[in-house]
């Protein structure tokens, strides 16, 4: 499998667990779905610490925390939610690696960001959009880890919402081994283009709030242009 291939297993495993989530299940049968459901459709491993999705809720999404100290909470979902789900498949070696929020709303996840009632849910699922489609303008090959970082940043401060990532980064390169990774980070001078490919993946909230906000997609250049894998 491809990274592309994994990257779209991740898109099938969020959109699976989109149909079967309900209030009154508990965050580790969250996770136990989800890593069912990739390992018996093309996954043959976890390579984030061996963990498959990391899976918060409610308050715990504002949570930045390092793969090696994570525990699955047995929190409930309830009928008025927000949950934030990252997977991190792999076969063979070749990564995957997704993150998305879900808001559930009278008991359902609302799949359409613009018709979640919560504003404040809502405003955060759109601020993730438009940091993405702001990466997407302002990066070339050219670009590196760094300027995107200070980029990027500015854009959240700008907007009023802070990083939340407990190192401050915004993503890494895709690699074989996790200790060979190179983060969206200060200092980090390395040409975006000299990685095969990139995670984008802003944490961000409101200053105060309980609630976080993820979204994370796969990156590479194809003539250039950056591109979702």
């Amino acid at each position: 499998m491809t990274v592309h291939d994994l990257q779209e297993l991740n898109r099938e495993t969020i959109r699976y667990i989109v149909s079967v989530i309900q209030p009154g299940m508990s965050l580790t049968e969250v996770r136990n779905l989800c890593e069912s459901y990739m390992l018996s459709h093309g996954a043959d491993s976890f390579w984030y610490w061996d963990v498959g999705a990391f899976v918060f809720s409610g308050r715990e999404t504002a949570i930045s925390v390092s793969g090696r100290e994570y525990r699955t909470s047995n929190t409930v979902l309830q009928d008025n939610d927000i949950l934030t789900i990252d997977l991190s498949p792999q076969r063979n070696g070749v990564w995957g690696d997704y993150a998305r929020t879900l808001i559930l709303e009278n008991g359902a996840v609302v799949t359409d960001p613009a018709k979640i009632q919560n504003p404040e849910w809502r405003d955060g699922l759109q601020m993730e959009r438009k940091l993405h489609e702001a990466m997407m303008t302002f990066v070339t090959p050219k670009t590196t880890f760094e300027e995107l970082y200070y980029y990027i940043n500015g854009i959240i401060a700008r907007d009023g919402y802070v990083n939340l990532d407990f190192s401050g980064n915004l993503g890494h390169s895709i690699v074989f081994d996790k200790n060979d990774r190179i983060y969206i980070e200060m200092g980090n001078k390395a040409p975006l283009s000299s990685a095969e490919a990139f995670t984008f993946e802003p944490h961000i909230s409101l200053p105060g709030s309980f609630y976080g906000y993820k979204m994370e997609n796969i990156y590479a250049f194809d003539r250039g242009c950056v591109c979702a894998l």
